[in-house]
């Protein structure tokens, strides 16, 4: 047995929390430093779908920066994030909103839908789903043009009728052998919108003050293997 005297002691153990201390703040420095390239992609990925639901809007903001956070059945769910596109005035010009289609084949589909502030249609994407391979991810603007059906779309464009998949006496495709998927997106744009229609003066009156809740951008599609049946 070593035979330690007490001053060995005292530096053996302030050499230990030395190193404790190091580790520590090494550790610390790398969790900031993830931490804020974690940020950094977070905003490149929500500015790049912001840009491409925004069309050729004049908007002169970040809306990264302008967005809340929405709750309502029409929309699918709560706290659902929205980013606002302003024109130097800071007036609205459109919105990216977030919405959940929750009948999906395999679940809910988040859809990622722009607007302009006369509810016409910028852009419908797929943020995520779990839909079959080959079958019901042709909602995926990747994978087919399919979803490009919706721009320039309205409310009234086409009538609330027609608002369907054609097998269901509607104007939009279908996909052989898989019409759960494709229903279920029409369904969500189309309730989407009319919230829009529904709460257009208080969205439009919203100022950036009212915003600035940074959101989280949803996760990629994760599809499965499961065989989606066209009923």
């Amino acid at each position: 047995m070593l035979d330690l005297k007490p001053r060995d002691i005292l530096l053996a153990t302030a050499l230990l929390a030395g190193f404790a201390a190091l580790g520590a703040g090494v550790v610390a420095l790398v969790q900031d430093a993830t931490e804020a390239r974690v940020e950094e992609n977070r905003m490149a990925v929500n500015r790049d779908r912001i840009a491409e639901l925004t069309g050729d809007l004049d908007y002169h903001n970040d809306p990264v920066h302008d967005t809340v956070n929405l709750g309502h059945e029409l929309l699918g769910g709560d706290h659902l994030p929205a980013w606002f596109a302003r024109d130097d005035d800071d007036e609205v010009v459109g919105i990216v909103f977030s919405a959940v289609a929750p009948d999906g084949y395999s679940g809910e589909i988040h859809l990622l839908i722009g607007v302009d502030r006369h509810g016409e249609l910028q852009g419908v994407r797929v943020a995520t789903h779990r839909e079959t391979p080959g079958l019901g991810d042709a909602i995926e603007a990747e994978r087919s043009d399919w979803i490009h059906d919706f721009d320039g779309r309205s409310l009234g464009d086409p009538p609330a009728d027609d608002w369907r998949v054609r097998k269901d006496g509607g104007v939009f495709d279908q996909f052989t052998g898989a019409t759960i998927t494709p229903r279920a997106v029409v369904r969500a744009v189309h309730r989407a919108l009319e919230y829009f229609d529904e709460h257009r003066e208080e969205l439009l009156a919203t100022r950036p003050d009212d915003t600035g809740s940074v959101a989280e951008p949803l996760p990629q599609s994760e599809p499965n293997g499961d065989d989606e049946a066209d009923p």
